[in-house]
């Protein structure tokens, strides 16, 4: 299966707001045939989620490495969003090498459509919570380097071989 170009920083379309899916589209073969390949493009790449904007697609999609699987969401919407908050490092397929210290909540709620069309919700906490978190700002145009709270946390692989 052929794998996706990710896009990178400071490609415009990233900072673009998606649009939704119609539940229509959801169910014909190059829409599925879409998930398939951005599944594989998430675990070739190593990572824990990609979303739909990062290879080109501005389109209110998602997918989640869940227990070694892919997991697809599409339209998501975090519905609660704990106010209890932790601050960890994250990086980004579509910012290479970087990685900054970044707020996120600890628990969120999060409510889409699965790739069958079906609402599908999910309590989540730690990673997954910040993984949903970080894949839902990719499909309002905000990258992760835009929350990082101190500049001076921001590393990179050339200020690590320096």
């Amino acid at each position: 299966m052929p794998i996706l170009p990710i896009l990178t920083n400071p490609t415009p379309s990233l900072r673009e707001r998606s649009l939704e899916v119609e539940t229509k589209t959801i169910g014909t073969p190059d829409f599925q045939a879409f998930l398939d390949v951005l599944i594989e493009t998430m675990f070739a790449a190593d990572g824990v989620g990609i979303a739909a904007p990062q290879v080109g697609r501005n389109i209110r999609v998602f997918v989640v490495n869940r227990h070694g699987k892919g997991e697809v969401y599409i339209n998501p919407r975090l519905t609660k969003i704990s106010e209890a908050t932790a601050i960890a490092e994250e990086g980004c397929l579509s910012v290479p090498d970087v990685w900054g210290m970044v707020e996120r909540a600890k628990k969120v709620s999060v409510e889409a459509l699965n790739r069958h069309g079906r609402i599908v919700t999910l309590d989540c906490r730690g990673l997954e919570a910040v993984t949903f978190q970080h894949e839902t700002d990719h499909l309002d145009g905000i990258l992760f380097i835009d929350k990082v709270k101190d500049r001076e946390s921001i590393k990179s692989v050339k200020s690590i071989k320096s």
